[in-house]
């Protein structure tokens, strides 16, 4: 199965690229918008700043495609870091005067800096550590309390309580993967994240091949 990896000018491609290759699995990079209909798995990576994370996916014309193919109902979308920050309504970091910024709207929730949780840790989280999951398929034969790698000032505060499916703790319960449907995103970086992290991308590619 080939899985397009969505490349709007923000992210860890390198890495995302490698991790599936060393699963046996064809990831494209795609540039263009237009090229996203041919495919049924997709990656939103993403490193940096959320405001400005979206402005670069409007500049390059992805927001109204990325919700339309979602919309379709046969495609399944995994964001990483940023990447499932920006499937929020909202985000906080960067916004103007006039408020937060819109996200994507793909996962109802707003995009608050740590403090917001009441994290008492220092800022950004960076590192490893240990997360508890609900046992949502995307962590199939991955038991709680595993590690994965962290670089992180926010997090997004879901709405619905069904859509959180992992936390870690870090000077306070923070949300760290969200599903909404065949919508997932994780805070932590899975193709940082050595085996474990191996094994959520290859359960996020089984996921996409069972629900044909």
């Amino acid at each position: 199965m080939k899985v397009g990896v969505i490349d709007y000018g923000s992210g860890n491609l390198g890495s995302v690229l490698r991790a599936f290759e060393n699963l046996g699995t064809n990831a494209d990079l795609i540039e263009d918008p237009s090229r996203l209909a041919n495919y049924r798995a997709a990656i939103l990576p993403g490193v940096g700043n959320f405001s400005s994370s979206m402005s670069d996916l409007h500049q390059r014309g992805w927001v109204d495609v990325l919700r339309d193919w979602v919309a379709g109902g046969e495609t399944d979308l995994l964001g990483i870091c940023v990447g499932m920050q920006l499937l929020a309504d909202f985000g906080e970091e960067g916004a103007e005067a006039e408020g937060p910024t819109k996200g994507l709207g793909l996962i109802r929730g707003t995009v608050r800096h740590l403090a917001n949780f009441g994290c008492t840790e220092r800022v950004p989280h960076v590192g490893w550590n240990s997360i508890q999951h609900s046992g949502d398929p995307l962590f199939r034969g991955i038991r709680p309390g595993t590690d994965f790698y962290f670089v992180h000032s926010y997090a997004m505060d879901v709405v619905e309580e069904d859509d959180l499916i992992a936390e870690v703790h870090y000077g306070a319960r923070l949300p760290t993967a969200v599903r909404s449907g065949r919508v997932c995103g994780t805070q932590f970086h899975p193709e940082k994240s050595g085996r474990a992290g191996h094994a959520l991308l290859r359960n996020f590619l089984e996921l996409a091949t069972w629900s044909r």
